[in-house]
């Protein structure tokens, strides 16, 4: 009842703003395609038909062919479960990495508080996308090592805003009485104070997946993301990059797919931000 209580008018002011609710309701149509891609896929992601190259979209190939006759659109429709599954998956692990090293730091304070932090700067001082290309080289390219490699680079957003609330509210009354009543520590941490801290973490999920489709469809773009023939966004921009010239839906589809997609989830953001604002009314 208490969750539902605090969902509800957090819930009332995100759906004030249309453009927030279209974006939910994209993300929603896009994930459902997306998990059952073979229902609504016209043909195999990877079936090659050398007589239908580079064909413009038509009654047989709504978007389109590629290069080597695969059809655009099924590969659209299976790279956005690619897309959206590092997305979610790399944006999860981030989250328990950056959530459990906040909140031990946040916590206990001293020696483990100064630890995390110095961690947190070293991670912060390589550039993000270098980073990743980085533990992408030492690894097998594959969805799972770009998953890892996503979520191991950027947890440390997630771990600074659960450290910042957990040194704001480990010392108000409800923690006190639960330390008063001898609950142990884990339980404290997880039962009592992650709970209210989690609200700007979850507005950081939704900036995360945005992040995490963006960088992995620029990895594969430049061909150490996910290996070829798997379809994604940015292999098939990549695969447009010879035909760029006279074969313009190669181009304009996966491109129109990452923009509306990152958009979309960064509008849920801001707009999910605002309404977790009391304020904002």
């Amino acid at each position: 009842m208490k969750s539902t209580a605090l969902f509800t008018p957090v819930w009332r002011r995100f759906r004030r703003s249309r453009l927030a609710l279209a974006a939910l309701v994209y993300i929603a149509i896009v994930s459902v395609i997306a998990m059952f891609a073979p229902m609504f896929a016209p043909l195999p992601p990877n079936d090659t038909d050398l007589a239908a190259r580079l064909q413009p979209p038509s009654a047989a190939h709504r978007l389109g062919t590629d290069d080597l006759g695969r059809d655009v659109l099924s590969r659209m429709i299976h790279g956005a479960r690619v897309s959206l599954t590092i997305g979610f998956t790399a944006t999860a692990l981030s989250l328990i990495v950056g959530s459990l090293l906040g909140a031990l730091a946040g916590y206990y304070g001293g020696a483990i508080d100064w630890f995390v932090s110095r961690l947190i700067e070293v991670v912060l001082c390589f550039p993000f996308l270098f980073l990743v290309l980085g533990i992408v080289a030492l690894f097998r390219p594959s969805m799972e090592t770009l998953m890892i490699a996503l979520g191991l680079t950027s947890w440390t957003t997630e771990a600074r805003f659960i450290r910042g609330e957990f040194l704001r509210i480990r010392e108000l009354e409800f923690a006190q009485a639960a330390r008063a009543s001898g609950a142990r520590d884990a339980r404290i941490i997880f039962r009592h104070l992650m709970p209210n801290a989690l609200a700007p973490v979850l507005v950081s999920a939704s900036f995360g997946v945005a992040a995490a489709i963006l960088t992995e469809s620029a990895l594969s773009f430049l061909g150490v993301g996910v290996p070829v023939p798997t379809a994604s966004w940015g292999s098939i921009l990549a695969a447009a990059q010879e035909n760029i010239d006279y074969a313009w839906w190669m181009v304009v589809f996966p491109g129109l797919a990452i923009f509306l997609t990152v958009a979309a989830f960064n509008v849920i953001g801001d707009r999910f931000r605002d309404a977790l604002d009391p304020r904002f009314e």
